[in-house]
């Protein structure tokens, strides 16, 4: 099989026989509107859509128009317009971000130009008779609307797909601290962003530009161009357009098959790497009218070719083309509400409530007092796919969740480097920890806590120290999604354990234990005493304090219960199972439970 992984040009996809999920059908739905923003996260298809336009509606591709589409749901029955405009494609990803705005305008201006230029040349040499398009470099403006002049003399109108249309904006906007500046001075009235599509808009006026197929991650910079752009339909929340990026389970299941008898594997493999994909890949839904998830599709890619390859899954389930997303939620732990927001996240089931996305807010709110605010937060973490729809609750506010393992491991990390900003920390932290799973030791990792992790909690007024904080410090040092399906709460017939570690189906192998882990939080009072009696205390009297001790009889009978029904669930589990009790921020003991 092949795998178009970072191919988006739709006609090589297509007749060069890569692996394709039938999108075609979309394109009559698409003819609705004349201007349309779509908006989903990065490395989501969003180019390949523009392709399968481009190569649809190219006039001068309607001689290919059975190779490239006669085999696909729309070739069937395609629609009028079909090959009757000329394409004219910018790619703002292009777009040079780095330097002073007057830079950034020169890039944006000769990204345009030469757009315009290949355009000019290409339908020249398909032999169409274009009048000559005077292109000006230092006003690419002046070049769009020469090239609308000669589009009059023919009998034809254009087309016009932007892709990533935020992209370097949105560069410069998580890229540096003052970014203010640089950016409003693209946004403004008279600045070239804002002024590129009001010309835009001018032109479709004419119907010279019949039809605006616009992509991009975020809705912050159309808020800050509306009075530029305001004639763009969003679709994004459409929810006939929730799969138009992205592959269904059923079609995930097909190529899993195809792969499995292909590498000899008996039929139960089909199910596992199912599972596999659906825990790790899972869980997108861009509509609050649909309950279809959506996998993301380039991680998919990146899994079909490995398993493909090597009839093996791939060591590192996250691809490193997606790891750069940490950025956002890098800029989301700047602000003041957004670090107990991330940390939330992982702590309370990986959800949040907020009364609905806004689908409207520019540069000002996001450098000013609106980026407090709660909403604004979850909205920006939802554009950016590291959030997604999980439903509504009984008052119909939207439940938003982390979709996937691959997306949590990324707030893992980030919540690892917001509490032990010191790296050498985090690596003593990770060796601790690897004793756990390694040796079935706690003692280390429990003194680790003691030493170094509480004096964090010590230098911060952290107020929702408890229970889940403990959890929290431990699994920020204990994930590991190269060898376990990590979870926290983990649901076991309606009751919930607070970690656990299975092995991935493919490292069982190795000689390593599954862990189960339950936490306890005693506060300093509940215990009758202070910081300073809690830390002259030794080990032997720590386990004699009767709430302590309490919590730890307590812990072992869950975790007792919690091990047989994992067993039962899985089987042929190595279960390390231990109830770890703090007291404060201050003293840590574990009782490891047979």
């Amino acid at each position: 099989m092949k795998f178009p992984y970072g191919i988006s040009d739709f006609k090589s996809l297509i007749t060069e026989g890569y692996f394709y999920c039938d999108r075609t059908d979309k394109i009559p739905l698409l003819e609705n509107t004349k201007s349309q923003l779509f908006i989903r996260p990065r490395r989501f298809g969003k180019s390949l859509v523009l392709s399968m336009l481009e190569n649809y509606y190219d006039v001068a591709k309607k001689d290919e128009f059975e190779a490239i589409f006669g085999g696909l749901k729309i070739g069937k029955n395609p629609t009028k317009l079909r090959n009757s405009y000329f394409i004219l494609k910018f790619d703002f990803s292009c777009v040079d971000p780095t330097g002073n705005a007057e830079d950034v305008k020169k890039a944006l201006f000769n990204h345009i130009n030469g757009c315009i230029e290949e355009f000019y040349a290409f339908y020249k040499y398909k032999g169409y008779e274009l009048p000559q398009i005077k292109v000006n470099f230092d006003d690419a403006l002046y070049s769009l609307k020469s090239l609308v002049s000669s589009i009059r003399m023919t009998p034809y109108s254009v087309y016009l797909l932007i892709d990533e249309y935020d992209n370097f904006a949105n560069t410069i906007m998580m890229g540096i601290q003052s970014f203010g500046k640089r950016y409003e001075a693209l946004v403004h009235d008279e600045g070239p962003l804002r002024t590129f599509f009001k010309t835009v808009k001018s032109l479709t006026s004419g119907s010279m530009f019949d039809r605006v197929f616009i992509t991009g991650v975020s809705p912050v910079v159309m808020s800050d161009i509306t009075s530029g752009y305001n004639i763009a339909e969003n679709i994004y929340f459409d929810p006939e357009f929730n799969d138009l990026c992205g592959f269904k389970r059923n079609e995930i299941k097909d190529v899993i098959k195809e792969i499995v008898d292909k590498c000899g594997f008996e039929k139960d493999k089909i199910q596992e790497a199912v599972s596999l994909m659906q825990t790790y890949y899972n869980g997108y839904t861009f509509s609050h009218a649909t309950d279809e998830h959506v996998y993301n599709p380039t991680l998919s890619l990146y899994f079909f070719k490995q398993f493909e390859k090597t009839c093996g899954y791939p060591r590192k389930m996250l691809d490193s083309n997606l790891a750069v997303d940490d950025s956002k939620l890098e800029y989301i732990a700047q602000i003041s509400r957004g670090r107990n927001l991330l940390i939330n996240l992982v702590q309370k089931d990986q959800e949040v409530i907020i009364s609905d996305i806004e689908d409207r807010f520019g540069i000002k709110d996001m450098l000013t007092d609106k980026s407090k605010d709660n909403t604004f937060l979850v909205s920006f973490l939802y554009y950016f796919g590291v959030l997604t729809i999980a439903g509504d609750t009984e008052d119909l506010k939207v439940i938003l969740k982390v979709p996937n393992l691959v997306m949590k491991s990324l707030y893992v990390e980030r919540i690892q480097k917001i509490l032990l900003p010191e790296p050498e920390d985090r690596d003593d932290g990770r060796d601790a920890a690897e004793l756990v799973y390694q040796k079935g030791d706690m003692a280390p990792l429990c003194r680790f806590m003691e030493e170094r992790y509480f004096k964090v909690f010590h230098n911060r007024d952290y107020r929702w120290a408890n229970e889940l904080t403990l959890k929290t410090a431990f699994l920020t040092l204990l994930y590991n999604d190269i060898i376990y399906i990590m979870d926290s709460e983990t649901a076991i017939e309606r009751r919930y354990a607070d970690l656990t570690m299975i092995i991935r189906p493919d490292k069982r192998y190795g000689k390593i234990f599954d862990v189960l882990i339950e936490f306890k939080f005693v506060k300093l009072k509940d215990a009758g005493m202070n910081a300073d009696q809690a830390r002259q205390l030794s080990e032997n009297e720590l386990y004699l304090i009767p709430e302590i001790a309490k919590q730890i009889k307590a812990g072992k009978k869950q975790v007792k219960e919690y091990g047989k029904k994992l067993e039962h669930k899985h089987g042929n589990l190595r279960l390390q199972k231990f109830v770890v009790v703090a007291l404060g921020f201050e003293r840590i003991c574990f009782n490891k439970v047979s």
